[in-house]
């Protein structure tokens, strides 16, 4: 289909005034009402593709470098470890579990506010502003001298990085309908995959600075990394667009399009603020059990960030060879996260490739906790990266699009990841027993477990209220020209459906 043509299927376009709740405060604003029928019959695939593609062109690859650097930026304390921070700070005994694990405490509480804040005010200043605040700590954090000093500095970190990965996850859902989230997160959360990687290589080349300026090496990582986020965060006012509604890069054909892919996918649930909406994400039981399901994975996908450097260097390698090996398990873990966003789409199913990948690293932690030869526990490792990292994206996509409603849909994926990572103070206290790292190991396995076994009860009950929905609606002769009477109800709607 040509442009001409697109264009003139969206003829009968009509335009009314009125106050938009999407648009956030920016004042009246122009409605666009599209007959569903004519979309339907004119827009052909290649066209959806195109549209969806200029999103993805203009919207991830900038959120993707956000978190890219907020991943590095947590994780650095691992590489700045094996550079000799532990030395230097006399982070003998548990005092490295405890500088690693402060971290999440502020960080997981902080994460509903902050989403229901991206909620009431716009994407493009809140998430530079909080960007701003955690390069700032990042930045301060070179001239941490105590382990004292440290903790504090860690605890500022979680509490100013909190809202970039729940909110972009919730960002990415009001712009793409559900059956289009998963690749879409795999790609965002990638970034993190990039910066374990590129994490180990930047340490490996920062640590020749040692002594320049009095600093150490690993204040230099602190501090280099730390100036690029505030960087990109100044940058990010200019580059980050706010909804569909306002996008100055899609026309008048393509927004009124988008608006209504949405709309359509949302079955015409709520989109305003009220309290009712956080109140329904917090009475659900299935919110709940998406919390432990991903808790269960995040825990590894910590312990893999955290302490790779170090499991590394214990199977014999020295420090700077720790830093260049903890990059292949990373991007390994990288291809595989898009790969299976990717197919997971394609299918329209989240728990079995949860389940699948959960499987996949529990194979590589036995190999971990078999102390069989150097070579077979780095296969290991890189197994165990291969396997848990495709399931962060795929199980925000699961728990976002079985949210029904915008706040409730934000809240929601905001709990899931901040509940989740508490988890992450699990993560800093497992791998206590060099070299071996039986307990660690072990423990990681148990959690995997716990995703596997939660999965496959979240999957029977999805299904067993789906049928229980489509037997409500074949008796009350309920159909889509009736979604406006259950506006407020969220996926508790008769006309809502879970994916499985």
């Amino acid at each position: 289909m040509s442009s001409h043509s697109f264009n003139q299927s969206f003829l009968s376009i009509t335009l009314t005034q009125g106050s938009t709740d999407s648009l956030h405060k920016s004042g009246i604003a122009t409605v666009l009402h599209i007959e569903e029928k004519q979309i339907a019959e004119e827009l052909n695939p290649g066209e959806r593709a195109r549209i969806l593609r200029k999103l993805d062109w203009h919207l991830l690859p900038f959120v993707s470098l956000l978190y890219m650097l907020s991943f590095l930026d947590r994780a650095n304390v691992g590489n700045a470890k094996v550079a000799g921070m532990s030395k230097d700070l006399n982070l003998v005994g548990l005092r490295y579990n405890i500088a690693a694990a402060v971290f999440f405490i502020l960080y997981s509480f902080a994460e509903v506010p902050s989403n229901i804040a991206l909620k009431l005010f716009r994407p493009s200043r809140w998430i530079p502003i909080i960007m701003l605040a955690w390069g700032l700590v990042m930045t301060l954090m070179c001239l941490v001298d105590s382990f004292r000093s440290l903790v504090v500095a860690r605890m500022f970190l979680g509490l100013t990085e909190a809202g970039l990965f729940p909110g972009v996850t919730y960002y990415i859902s009001l712009w793409y309908p559900r059956s289009e989230q998963s690749k879409r997160i795999a790609i965002f959360f990638s970034a993190a995959t990039v910066a374990g990687a590129f994490g180990g290589l930047l340490a490996y080349g920062i640590e020749h600075l040692e002594g320049i300026g009095g600093l150490h090496g690993w204040q230099w990582i602190f501090l280099l990394e730390g100036n690029a986020t505030l960087f990109v965060a100044c940058l990010s006012f200019f580059f980050m667009h706010d909804y569909p509604e306002t996008a100055k890069f899609l026309t008048e054909t393509e927004r009124a399009y988008v608006i209504d892919m949405l709309k359509q996918d949302a079955n015409d649930l709520a989109t305003h603020y009220h309290i009712r909406f956080v109140l329904q994400a917090m009475k659900d039981y299935k919110t709940y059990i998406q919390v432990f399901i991903y808790m269960g994975l995040l825990v590894p996908v910590y312990a893999i960030a955290l302490f790779t450097p170090t499991i590394i260097n214990e199977l014999g390698y020295s420090t700077t060879h720790a830093q260049l090996l903890s990059a292949p398990p990373f991007l390994a873990g990288c291809f595989a996260t898009i790969l299976v966003g990717v197919y997971s789409d394609k299918y329209q199913i989240r728990g079995p490739f949860i389940i699948g990948g959960a499987c996949v690293s529990i194979v590589g932690y036995i190999l971990l906790y078999c102390d069989g030869s150097a070579g077979m526990s780095y296969t290991g490792a890189c197994l165990a990266a291969i396997g848990v990292y495709p399931t962060i994206a795929v199980d925000l996509a699961w728990a976002g699009s079985n949210a029904g409603g915008d706040l409730k849909r934000g809240v929601v994926i905001a709990m899931v990841i901040g509940l989740g990572n508490l988890g992450g103070i699990c993560s800093s206290f497992v791998y206590i027993d060099p070299p071996n790292f039986h307990i660690g190991h072990g423990t990681i396995m148990g959690f995997l477990c716990l995703s596997i076994s939660l999965s496959l009860f979240a999957m029977w009950d999805y299904s067993r209220l789906n049928k229980k929905k489509e037997a409500q609606c074949q008796a009350e002769g309920l159909i889509d020209s009736r979604k406006n009477e259950f506006r407020d109800m969220g996926d508790a709607s008769p006309l809502f459906r879970y994916a499985i």
